[in-house]
């Protein structure tokens, strides 16, 4: 528990901004973790450490809703390939790549869809030699392998391309992803920090592991950076449900970490081309993807789930499967999130308020998929990256990264959700815009449905700012410079 704090001079820019008369600086007082009292500046007399905010605007703090983390920490120690315009141009980088002490070379970010020619193993071959060679896709539900790469798994296959999707491809990650444990945390760690600067006081972790553990190690050797919600998977969840676990039950000391969702992948995703959807790809190939898991399983995993008492959070990226998500919901009386939610169909807005369910978007991705969306989608008839359209029609709207699809930096999902405008000034979809007020609540805590606000008695989870998010403008929010970040009124940046 952190000691008294009094934040002086400070003016509210979000949430608990309407319970104050005027927009004067204000002091606040922070006890016990928890925001004890607010008054005009200088009308606050407490024996507490002090904070001058300086005419700094505060909002509650904020979280990213969705996070692969430990590939997010490990992404930084891989070759970034988000740049890369071809299959023969990606190739040739990682043929330069360091080897890692593992003595393998990984690359990450690239956008195959986009790329003027075809990955081939061949090329890859040419390229990087007998040095196994992991090229991990932005949607990470592709991985671009060569020869050695596919031998030293055992998925050397024949006359392949070197590209595994969907569950062999997420196989990959998770043997990727298994380092030594101390490796594994000092890359959170570190990654964890570069979060608090922006502002993040938590995170919604859908790591591929048990969580459970991992979580623990880390408070057990200090961890105090922010909060953490923690999902298992299917294959996961009878031990969740054995031992105990139930949304919201906290694991450790503390307080910081605890039990989230089961995560169920219910389809592919756009770059792939996987992502279920009611019209064709327009790429020429008929295809409209595939669920991934089938709707009578999906029924079944909800269910379960909610006997045990956890809630669900199902990837639905098609309007196809949006839709099957939604009837599991229904059907099985679940709570939780539709996680990505890229495609839906108009009959669908309204179902997301009735069942109480949580749409969980990645506002960034309407600008970095922008050429995708016009590529392979413009034949669709659904709605996409529907944004004003959720919260118009009641949903709850919880803001998040896909970390490392995109970057952790809540500032840039704000941006792109008011402004739906790219780094080149252009706009896509403007009419899907939300204002800053919405987009500050969804991302904080439990977005839009949460009761984060800068108000006595809440939670001192803080963020101050050194502009006014009110009336910044699109550069302004996606550098927003952050002053100090509080957990429980504690200090992180």
């Amino acid at each position: 528990m952190s000691a008294d704090l009094l934040l002086r001079a400070v003016r509210v820019a979000g949430a608990g901004r309407e319970l104050l008369p005027t927009d004067e600086p204000i002091d606040i007082l922070i006890r016990a973790g928890l925001i004890a009292d607010i008054a005009p500046t200088g009308n606050l007399r407490a024996s507490a450490e002090t904070l001058d905010g300086d005419g700094a605007w505060v909002i509650p703090g904020l979280w990213d809703h969705h996070v692969h983390t430990v590939q997010w920490a490990l992404a930084a120690q891989r070759e970034p390939l988000d740049d890369t315009r071809s299959a023969a141009e990606a190739a040739a980088r990682m043929g330069g790549a360091p080897v890692l002490p593992d003595g393998r070379r990984i690359g990450t970010g690239f956008r195959h869809a986009l790329w003027a020619d075809v990955p081939s193993r061949a090329l890859l071959d040419a390229a990087t030699g007998e040095i196994p060679t992991y090229l991990i896709n932005s949607d990470v539900h592709s991985v671009w392998l060569n020869s050695a790469a596919l031998r030293r798994e055992g998925m050397d296959g024949q006359d392949d391309d070197g590209m595994l999707r969907e569950e062999p491809a997420f196989e990959i990650s998770r043997r990727l992803n298994a380092v030594d444990d101390a490796v594994a945390d000092a890359a959170v760690l570190a990654a964890a920090r570069r979060a608090a600067a922006r502002g993040v006081v938590g995170t919604v972790d859908f790591d591929m592991a048990w969580n459970a553990t991992a979580w623990s190690r880390r408070l057990d050797a200090g961890f105090d950076l922010h909060r953490v919600e923690f999902a298992v998977y299917p294959e996961q969840l009878d031990r969740a449900i054995a031992e105990g676990l139930k949304t919201g039950d906290p694991v450790g000391d503390g307080g910081l970490v605890r039990m989230g969702a089961l995560k169920v992948i219910a389809d592919g995703s756009l770059g792939t081309r996987t992502a279920a959807c009611s019209h064709a790809y327009d790429d020429g190939t008929g295809a409209h993807g595939a669920m991934t898991v089938p709707p009578a399983q999906l029924h079944e995993l909800l269910a379960r789930a909610a006997t045990g008492g956890i809630e669900a959070a199902v990837h639905a990226i098609g309007d196809l499967t949006v839709t099957a998500a939604l009837d599991a919901f229904t059907a099985t009386g679940q709570t939780g999130t539709i996680e990505h939610a890229q495609l839906v169909r108009h009959a669908d807005l309204a179902r997301f308020a009735r069942l109480g369910v949580a749409a969980s978007v990645q506002p960034r991705h309407t600008l970095d998929d922008r050429p995708m969306i016009e590529q392979f989608w413009a034949s669709q008839t659904s709605i996409v990256y529907p944004l004003a359209s959720l919260h118009a029609a009641g949903a709850g709207l919880r803001f998040s990264s896909d970390a490392p699809v995109s970057a952790l930096d809540p500032w840039e999902a704000i941006s792109a959700a008011v402004t739906r405008e790219a780094e080149d000034g252009t706009r896509w979809h403007p009419e899907e815009r939300v204002g800053i007020d919405i987009a500050l609540r969804a991302s904080a805590h439990r977005g839009t449905d949460g009761t984060a606000a800068v108000a006595p008695g809440a939670v001192a989870d803080l963020v101050l700012c050194g502009a006014d998010p009110r009336t910044a403008d699109a550069a302004t929010l996606r550098t927003m410079p952050v002053e100090a970040t509080l957990v429980a009124g504690r200090r992180t940046h």
